[in-house]
């Protein structure tokens, strides 16, 4: 377990943002994660496209890094140096990557020599030995990575990436960056100040004077990340709504619970629209991340609203549905809590 102790100055600076190169990264994780195997749903379909032009990933090429520190992660904190985090809170991938490509060498070492110790690993060495070229292919291969498996898909997962961070920054101002941790979706554990993120070696830190930044993924695969190697920030990245703009349509029916006693109360339909509520949601954002015509989820709203389960809040030009007490109340007495995967620290 890694505990994270967030200082007031931490929570109080805290900001949110959207970062192409994490969901990149983050779709690659997943991809070495479920390997020759399905992904689950919603990444599917773009998986098994996704994979087809993968043979860049190859031991020795470029790509295969993230597999490699993915699985070092498992008994380690491994470097952030290949997760750079950029000055803007919507940073354009061109700069992303160009900041990855000019990574110091003075930054490659000091955390090389954090993480690793008792020596560098073989398939690491030319990151230290060579950094500007090894650092400059990474980002090469990163680029093409994108334009084959996620630049056609990306204006869909801005525009859910925008409206999460458009719900969390409301929150965030209102209520403080602490209203939203405990909320992460992910085997986290918030019990202020100390974040608990499960990890096989126990290790704990502080924030000091670093601020916190929350980066929502569509590519997360319902896990919690920390980088903590960053001298001004925290990161933390967490699962978002939305991730069925990678495959639109139902879930498959093996997804559904098998024993769904709210559904058999209100309905299935309804039950999968209330319980997509934890969050404030527009119509058009649940349609995407339930894979539901918007007119279906449009007519679940409106019948719950009239049951006054749900309230609805105009923010500009939006309309946004959250729970009222009732809603959480027949979510508290019907559903079990779920049982999340585990999280990762870098």
């Amino acid at each position: 377990m890694i505990r994270i102790e967030l200082s007031r100055a931490t929570l109080a600076s805290a900001r949110i943002g959207i970062s192409p190169l994490t969901e990149l990264i983050g779709a690659l994780e997943l991809l070495h994660r479920h390997g020759a195997g399905p992904a689950p749903w919603p990444y599917t379909r773009w998986a098994e496209q996704a994979r087809a032009g993968l043979g860049a990933t190859l031991p020795g090429a470029p790509l295969w890094v993230y597999g490699q520190l993915l699985d070092l992660r498992v008994r380690q904190r491994t470097p952030d140096v290949f997760h750079p985090i950029a000055d803007s809170a919507v940073p354009r991938l061109e700069d992303e990557l160009e900041l990855l490509a000019g990574t110091p060498a003075a930054t490659v070492d000091a955390q090389f020599a954090v993480h690793c110790p008792t020596g560098v690993p073989r398939w690491l060495a030319d990151y230290q030995r060579d950094p500007a070229g090894s650092f400059a292919a990474l980002a090469e291969s990163l680029a093409g990575f994108w334009q084959q498996a996620l630049r056609t898909y990306w204006p869909e997962m801005l525009g859910a990436l925008e409206e999460e961070v458009h719900i969390r920054a409301r929150a965030i101002v209102t209520a403080g960056a602490e209203s939203m941790l405990g909320d992460l979706t992910g085997i986290a554990r918030w019990e202020p100040p100390v974040l608990s993120l499960p990890k096989p070696k126990d290790s704990f830190m502080g924030t000091a004077e670093r601020r916190l930044l929350l980066v929502p993924m569509l590519f997360a695969d319902r896990r919690v990340s920390a980088s903590t190697d960053h001298p001004n920030w925290l990161r933390l990245t967490y699962q978002c709504r939305g991730a069925a703009a990678l495959e639109p349509g139902p879930a498959p029916a093996e997804a559904e619970a098998v024993d769904d006693r709210l559904g058999v109360l209100v309905g299935p339909r309804r039950a999968q629209v209330l319980r997509a509520l934890t969050v404030p949601a527009t119509t058009s954002s649940l349609a995407a991340a339930l894979g539901l015509p918007a007119s279906t989820v449009s007519e679940q709203l409106t019948a719950l609203h009239t049951a006054g389960v749900l309230h609805r809040r105009r923010a500009g030009r939006r309309v946004f549905y959250g729970l009222e007490p009732a809603g959480h109340t027949l979510l508290s007495m019907f559903d079990a809590v779920d049982a999340h995967e585990p999280g990762r620290s870098g």
